[in-house]
């Protein structure tokens, strides 16, 4: 299961989001079921953010969802985020690793 999570940070929030969207990754990684958490910048406009979320199956994304530090991310969240969280979630159809396929050097 795939998540896309999209959200922009008020002007001058922009540093204070990226805290908090970084901590979070940090606290993901000790989840099973999460196999891929990946939090990314627009290049042309430094207060979009997105991150890419990829899960075992439905019922990890669930885990995640109800975990107490995905609720506490929302609530510092509020009053930095400009407009709301657009959150997609996509059936992976195919795709290509780092593990599959040697990155270039």
């Amino acid at each position: 299961m795939i998540v896309v999570a999209k959200l922009k940070a008020k002007k001058g929030q922009e540093g204070q989001m990226e805290k908090e969207l970084r901590n979070m990754v940090a606290n993901v990684e000790s989840e099973e079921g999460t196999l891929l958490y990946s939090l990314h910048r627009s290049q042309t406009d430094p207060g979009a953010f997105m991150i890419y979320e990829k899960y075992k199956d439905a019922e990890a994304f669930k885990v995640h969802s109800k975990t107490p530090y995905f609720k506490e991310l929302f609530k510092a969240l509020q009053p930095l985020v400009d407009g709301p969280v657009d959150i997609e979630t996509y059936e992976e159809l195919a795709g290509l690793s780092e593990h599959t396929r040697p990155l270039k050097s």
